[in-house]
């Protein structure tokens, strides 16, 4: 079922104490209110064993920022799948641009880290998104159409249908640009369409699409009020508890 959420992104920021005790804060915030939303933490891989024992995980969901394109084995410095499941987190972030853009991640190898992720039954928080010079050369919605083809469209209708869609322009991360409602609207609903024409009608309405791209508590009710939104992967908003309740609450 399409459902509402708000994912933080808390990407290389917090150490071990300050993150629990903003998950801390969130999760206090969230409990005993009749949200509109589910309610994510991205934490950085230390923080998600210690968080996940710290709050309600069945009331703030917890998600690592990435995993591994690999099992097991040999591969220092990684961090599986399984690894991530054995924490307690049941979300993990894939395919964020800053991953692509940094550290090289192809559609291919997110491909394979995607399947990892749901054979260890993590829900993957898939990015896709443009970068400026292909919002104004009007290739956005070719490039957002290839990213959806080459990563995730050899999975099973049943298997997409366990994903979550975040569209962040990659022109407003971290920017302070946001994509007009409008423009955030436009893509979400060029989005549904695509996967419907691979799929169905269904698994495209049952589709959670986010959007993320300096979503704040200033533009997020405008944002989410679009009928093709559920709702945003926030990064420097999510840092910050009051901020990102007030993102929460928006809808």
């Amino acid at each position: 079922m399409r459902k509402n959420i708000v994912a933080g992104n808390w990407k290389m920021n917090k150490t071990l104490s300050e993150g629990i005790a903003l998950a801390k804060e969130v999760n206090a915030a969230v409990a005993g209110k009749s949200l509109k939303c589910d309610v994510v933490l991205g934490t950085p891989f230390i923080h998600l064993a210690s968080v996940c024992s710290a709050i309600d995980t069945t009331k703030t969901g917890v998600s690592a920022q990435n995993c591994a394109d690999k099992v097991s084995g040999a591969y220092t410095g990684e961090v599986s799948a399984a690894m991530i499941a054995s924490t307690g987190a049941k979300y993990v972030i894939l395919g964020h641009s800053e991953r692509r853009a940094y550290y090289g991640e192809t559609d291919a190898i997110l491909k394979e880290k995607v399947k990892l992720a749901l054979d260890n039954g993590l829900t993957p928080i898939f990015c896709i998104g443009e970068v400026l010079s292909e919002r104004e050369a009007g290739k956005h919605f070719d490039v957002v159409r290839s990213q959806l083809e080459n990563a995730l469209f050899d999975f099973s209708a049943a298997d997409f249908g366990k994903l979550v869609l975040a569209y962040e322009p990659v022109w407003a991360i971290g920017t302070g640009k946001t994509a007009t409602p409008g423009q955030a609207q436009e893509m979400h609903a060029f989005i549904r369409k695509t996967i419907a024409g691979k799929y169905n009608a269904e698994t495209a309405g049952n589709c959670s699409i986010l959007y993320g791209g300096s979503c704040n508590p200033s533009n997020a009710a405008q944002l989410f009020s679009n009928p093709d939104v559920d709702g945003g992967l926030i990064g420097g908003a999510s840092l910050n508890a009051d901020d990102f309740m007030q993102i929460i609450t928006a809808f």
